[in-house]
């Protein structure tokens, strides 16, 4: 017999083990057949070099960013139609395939020679597409591209102002603003009131982007505000990695709003169905005006300070409060109709944790393992030691009818009476 339970312990130990070693396998077979080398795409180009021709690498696996954001969860609750989004950037290429029908323009800027304003705007609402797993935010708000730069990318004050009015005249309900200027200018601040007026909620990049040539964090320059993120009722945002940090020589500032993904993300180019990786403040405010637009959709009936206000209170807790796109849309706000002075500040949402559900799934098979012991150990030494011992399961007794035909209670054994009286035989 010692022998019998012996080999039946040493068999549910080993199906324990496989079963544990098989959900490690997995998770990193998963990983490694994941891993995509796509181009990166820049912000701005030199004089002489040739426009963006897009991309032929498609990502086929779900990217990192879609996963922290919870946007499977989201999209049945919200999907953004109804809501136009400015992108105040190079432009967005209205050949794009994954915003076919959506782009409409103001002058040129259907057009995008750089292709960061068509990856942008493919953040905030890109379309899935067939064998392609990358998807917008708000895949059916639809996209106003407005030019903030030259063609090639350089930025001033002036153009960024003259985008932010084109998009709030254009009927925009959010904007995006991927320039952060190291000074501000009454223009400027003029086109930020402007939108505060027509009740557009602006979203800007808190910082720069990233330089390229930063090898350290203490390349960072020193802390500061920048332009129109800075400016009262701009909601300001700030990158974060896979991680929840900022990247490493990353421009720094103490006055941004909330953060989101914006290091090493997926996106689409100006032309060709492929994709591009690429990094920064800038795409991080994407992945906001993608979820104000949400927002807006599902939230009509809030202004755009309310908006901004819901976003900051139902984001997961951290310095720098991540965006939870989940969170707000699925929010409640009891004071939505009131007056904004009067509305109470809405209670933080902690959202479910974002690793919980991959742990769950690695450890599935573990706990199928742990089952097949119990059931081995139970076959093979409990059942033959209780038979041994005369061992018989306790009936129960039939319940009698009470006086109107109902059950009655009289012969009912209680949980744990079946130990008693039953030594004999």
């Amino acid at each position: 017999m010692t022998t019998t339970h012996g080999r039946a312990l040493a068999a549910g130990l080993a199906l324990l083990l496989t079963a544990a070693a098989s959900a490690v396998g997995a998770g990193s077979a998963a990983a490694a057949d994941g891993t995509v080398q796509l181009p990166v795409l820049s912000a701005r180009l030199d004089a002489d070099a040739a426009c963006t021709a897009g991309s032929a690498v498609l990502a086929t696996d779900v990217p990192w960013e879609q996963v922290s954001l919870q946007l499977t969860r989201t999209w049945p609750f919200a999907s953004g139609a109804g809501v136009t989004v400015g992108v105040v950037d190079t432009g967005v290429s209205s050949s794009a395939p994954a915003l076919k029908g959506r782009v409409s323009a103001v002058g040129d800027a259907g057009t995008d020679c750089v292709g960061h304003g068509t990856f942008v705007a493919g953040l905030v609402g890109a379309a899935v597409a067939d064998g392609v797993r990358f998807a917008g935010v708000a895949q059916q708000a639809r996209i106003l591209a407005v030019r903030g730069s030259d063609a090639r990318g350089a930025v001033t004050a002036e153009r960024v102002a003259d985008g932010i009015r084109a998009a709030v005249n254009g009927g925009a309900k959010v904007v995006t603003v991927s320039a952060a200027l190291a000074a501000n200018t009454p223009t400027l601040r003029a086109a930020v009131a402007l939108a505060a007026e027509k009740d557009v909620l602006v979203i800007a990049a808190a910082v720069p982007d990233t330089p390229a040539t930063a090898t350290s964090a203490t390349d960072s320059p020193p802390a500061r505000d920048y332009y129109p993120a800075a400016d009262d009722g701009v909601l300001s945002v700030l990158d974060v990695d896979v991680d929840g940090k900022r990247p490493t020589g990353a421009y720094t500032t103490s006055s941004a709003s909330i953060a989101a993904p914006g290091d090493g993300v997926v996106g689409i180019g100006p032309k060709k169905a492929g994709h591009y990786i690429g990094s920064g403040a800038s795409l991080a405010a994407g992945f906001v005006a993608g979820a104000a637009a949400l927002v807006r959709s599902v939230h009509p009936e809030l202004t755009a300070a309310q908006t901004a206000s819901l976003l900051r209170s139902s984001a997961y807790p951290a310095d720098v409060p991540r965006l939870d796109p989940y969170a707000a849309v699925t929010s409640v706000l009891t004071s939505a109709s009131a007056p904004a002075a009067a509305a109470p500040a809405s209670p933080v949402h902690l959202p479910a944790d974002k690793a919980a559900g991959p742990l769950r799934r690695a450890l599935w098979p573990a706990s199928a393992g742990l089952a097949v012991i119990i059931a081995v150990v139970w076959l093979g030494l409990v059942l033959p030691r209780g038979r041994r011992l005369g061992w018989r399961p306790t009936r129960q007794p039939e319940r009698t009818a009470g006086p109107e035909g109902e059950a009655g209670t009289e012969g009912t054994v209680p949980v744990g009476a079946g130990a008693q009286g039953t030594t004999e035989g």
